[in-house]
C-alpha cells in the first residue's frame, strides 16, 4: 500500500500550474492508495457550492483525468479562512471504495473567522480484511497558548478509531524532544519513518516558512503515523528539488507499507 502526504500551500506558490502538474503526474505514475493533504484551498465566493470550481483537490482529480487515471474520489472540508480570501482546509484522495468519512474539530474553537481552528477530515476503506481509517491533520504548535497541540491532539485520540493512519502537518519538529512529536509517541503511535527498512534524512520543512517564522534549519513536521506496528518497506521524502522538484513550502512524504 502506498502513502502521501503533502501540505500543497495551494494557490499560493508562483507558477502554480506548473507545480500541480507535478503533482498530478506523480500521483499518475505512483498510483498511491491514499493521499492526504493539507491546505487545499478555494477562494470565498458567494458561490453556492461547498466544493467550489477552484477547489484545488477538485481541480487535482481533473488533472488527473486528463492524464487518463479515472479512479481517485476525495473528500474535503475546510477549517478555517487563510490569508482573508481563501476557504483552508484539507483533503484525501484515494483509489479505493469509501466505506465511511470523518469530519471532527480538534481545536476548542470552531469559528471559521479565526485562524487557529482546526479540522481533521478521514475516511475509512476495506484493506484486505479489515477496515482501515486514514486521517488528514493539520495541527498547530506546542507552546500555543490559545490553542495548545496537547489539547488538540487529546481530541484527535478521542475521535480516532483503529486500525489508524494520521498523515499530515503537525506543527511539531520530530526531532524535537519534550514536545509535540514525544506527546504523539507516547500515545502508542508508531512512526512509518523509524519503522522504514528503507529511509533518507526525513527533512519536510526547510528554512523560515509560514508558521515557522525565524527557523534555519531543516524540519520533520510532516509524518505518517500508524497505530500499529507493520511493516515499512521505504519511508522517502518528495517534492524536495531532489526526488522531484519542489511545489509547495512544505515537501512531501511517501511511505510503502504492508499491511
Amino acid at each position: 500500500m502506498k502513502l502521501l502526504t503533502l501540505n500543497c500551500h495551494s494557490w499560493l506558490e508562483d507558477n502554480q500550474w506548473e507545480k500541480l502538474g507535478i503533482l498530478a503526474d506523480t500521483i499518475a505514475e505512483k498510483e498511491y492508495d491514499v493521499i492526504a493533504l493539507q491546505e487545499v484551498n478555494q477562494l470565498i465566493s458567494e458561490e453556492e457550492k461547498f466544493v467550489k470550481e477552484d477547489n484545488f483537490a477538485l481541480i487535482l482529480l481533473r488533472e488527473l483525468e486528463k492524464r487518463s487515471v479515472t479512479g481517485y474520489s476525495f473528500i474535503w472540508d475546510y477549517a478555517h479562512v487563510g490569508y482573508d480570501r481563501f476557504e483552508e482546509g484539507a483533503a484525501i484522495l484515494t483509489r479505493h471504495p469509501v466505506l465511511e468519512e470523518h469530519r471532527f474539530h480538534v481545536s476548542s474553537v470552531e469559528d471559521p473567522a479565526n485562524w487557529k481552528t482546526r479540522k481533521i477530515i478521514g475516511i475509512t476503506i476495506p484493506v484486505h480484511d479489515e477496515k482501515v481509517t486514514f486521517y488528514s491533520c493539520h495541527l498547530g504548535w506546542w507552546q500555543d497558548e490559545e490553542e495548545p497541540f496537547m489539547s488538540q491532539a487529546d481530541r484527535l485520540f478521542e475521535k480516532a478509531a483503529g486500525p489508524f493512519f494520521l498523515m499530515g502537518d503537525f506543527n511539531n519538529d520530530a526531532n524535537t524532544h519534550g514536545e509535540g512529536y514525544d506527546y504523539l509517541m507516547k500515545k502508542g503511535l508508531w512512526d512509518t519513518f523509524h519503522l522504514a527498512e528503507k529511509r533518507d534524512e526525513g527533512t519536510t520543512i526547510q528554512g523560515d516558512i509560514a508558521g515557522w517564522d525565524g527557523n534555519d534549519k531543516g524540519l520533520r513536521i510532516d509524518l505518517i503515523l500508524s497505530s500499529r506496528k507493520i511493516n515499512v518497506q521505504s519511508s522517502t521524502v518528495i517534492f524536495n528539488g531532489t526526488n522531484r522538484p519542489i511545489i509547495s513550502d512544505h515537501y512531501g512524504v511517501e511511505v510503502e507499507v504492508d499491511w
